[in-house]
C-alpha cells in the first residue's frame, strides 16, 4: 500500500499543499480553525503522518535519540539501564532508536552513520560493563557514554562508582565485627576488579586491619570460579581462614554458597558473604538471600538520557559521573563465629538428637 502524501491530504480537504503543510506543522498563520480541523480530519482519514526527517530539516529537531550498545540489549542484568534511558526519553517526548552492535566495529560505524543521517537529536554510546573505550570515529559532539568512558575524554560519561561500592561491601562486614575478610576476585582483571579491590584495601586501612595477601584469591567469574577460590581459602591454616568473604560478583558468591554448604558451614553463623551486582534470579534466591552491592543500571541510563537531552546540567563536557552503588541488605551477614554464643553456633545442616536419645546408647 502506497504511503499517503501531503498532496493526497490537500486533495481530500480541498486546500493547497501549502495550507496542509502549515496546519500539520502548527505554523502560525491566518488559516481558520474550521480549515485546520478539516485538514487534520482528512489527514487522519487517509493515514497521513508528516515525515520526521522532513520536519527535522525545518525545525532542526526530530524528537529522537540514538542509543548504540555493544551487547547491552542481550545482557539480562543491564535491562534496567535501557529502562532508565527509555523512561527519561518518554517523559521528555522522545523516541529511542536502539542498535545493538554485538561488539562489531563495522556495524558500529554503520550505526553512527545511519543515526546521524536520521538526524537524531542526541546520541548515547553504551557498553555492557564498566570500561574505558576509544571514542568511535564519527561520533557527534555532545554524545554521552553510558557504563563506559572515552579514553581521551571529550565526552560526558557515567559509570558505577566501583571503588566506593567495594568499600561499602567491606564496611558491612567490618561493622558486623569481622577482621579476617577475604576478597574473591575475578581473574579477568576488568577495571571494576581493581577498583573494588582498592575499596577493600581502603576499609582495611581505615580500621587498622592488616592486609593478608593470602586472603585475596582469584578465579573464573562464575559460580565454579567462586567455589574453587573458596576451597583455596579453606586450605589455609584454621587461624588464617576468613570469617567473611567479599565476592567480585553474585555468581562467584553463589559458588561460595555451594562450597560452604557442602562443608557443613552455616551462612551467616559460620561465614558471612557479600556479593556485587544484585543480579536478578541470583542474589535474592540464595539460601539465605545474599547481601550485595547493586549496580545502578537504571539510574545510569536515566542520567545519560537526561544529560544527552540537556534536561540535566552537568559541568565539563569531558566529565565522568560516578554513580553510587547502594548496599542491598539481606541475610548473609552476621557476626564472626567467635562472637556467637555456643548454642547459636550449631550448624543448620546437622540435626541434633534429643537428650533422651543420647542417653540410650
Amino acid at each position: 500500500m502506497a504511503r499517503a502524501r501531503i498532496s493526497d491530504v490537500a486533495a481530500a480537504a480541498g486546500v493547497s499543499v501549502t495550507t496542509v503543510s502549515l496546519v500539520m506543522n502548527d505554523v502560525e498563520s491566518r488559516i481558520s480553525e474550521e480549515t485546520r480541523t478539516r485538514v487534520r480530519e482528512a489527514a487522519r482519514a487517509i493515514g497521513y503522518a508528516p515525515s520526521s526527517v522532513a520536519r527535522g530539516l525545518r525545525t532542526q529537531q526530530t524528537r529522537t535519540v540514538g542509543l548504540i550498545s555493544d551487547q547491552i540489549a542481550t545482557t539480562p542484568f543491564a535491562g534496567d539501564m535501557l529502562a532508565g534511558a527509555q523512561d527519561a526519553a518518554r517523559e521528555n517526548g522522545y523516541l529511542v532508536f536502539l542498535i545493538d552492535t554485538g561488539g562489531d566495529s563495522a556495524i558500529e560505524a554503520d550505526a553512527i552513520r545511519a543515526l546521524t543521517a536520521q538526524q537524531v537529536d542526541a546520541l548515547i554510546y553504551a557498553c555492557m560493563w564498566h570500561q574505558v573505550v576509544p571514542a568511535p570515529a564519527g561520533l557527534p559532539a555532545g554524545a554521552v557514554f553510558l557504563d563506559c568512558r572515552p579514553e581521551n575524554g571529550g565526552y560526558r560519561s557515567v559509570v558505577p562508582d566501583d571503588r566506593a561500592g567495594g568499600a561499602a561491601a567491606v564496611r558491612e562486614l567490618v561493622a558486623a565485627g569481622h577482621r579476617r575478610i577475604a576478597y574473591i576476585d575475578t581473574d579477568d582483571t576488568p577495571i571494576a576488579s581493581n577498583l573494588r579491590h582498592e575499596g577493600y584495601l581502603e576499609v582495611l586501612a581505615e580500621h587498622g586491619i592488616p592486609v593478608d595477601p593470602a586472603l585475596h584469591v582469584q578465579g573464573e567469574t562464575t559460580a565454579r570460579g567462586g567455589r574453587a577460590a573458596f576451597e583455596q581459602l579453606l586450605e589455609l591454616p584454621e587461624e588464617q581462614r576468613p570469617t567473611a568473604i567479599f565476592c567480585f560478583n553474585d555468581r562467584m558468591a553463589a559458588g561460595v554458597y555451594i562450597a560452604a554448604h557442602r562443608r557443613g558451614l552455616d551462612i551467616p553463623r559460620d561465614l558471612s558473604i557479600v556479593g556485587y551486582d544484585d543480579q536478578q534470579l541470583v542474589a535474592a534466591e540464595q539460601d539465605p538471600p545474599l547481601t550485595t552491592i547493586a549496580l545502578p543500571h537504571y539510574d545510569m541510563g536515566r542520567w545519560a538520557m537526561e544529560v544527552a537531552l540537556g534536561v540535566r546540567a552537568e559541568g565539563d563536557e569531558d566529565a565522568t559521573h560516578l554513580m553510587e552503588c547502594p548496599v542491598i541488605r539481606r541475610d548473609s551477614v552476621g557476626p564472626p563465629p567467635a562472637q556467637v554464643a555456643k548454642p547459636n553456633r550449631r550448624r543448620a545442616s546437622h540435626t541434633e538428637r534429643p537428650p533422651e536419645a543420647a542417653t540410650d546408647r
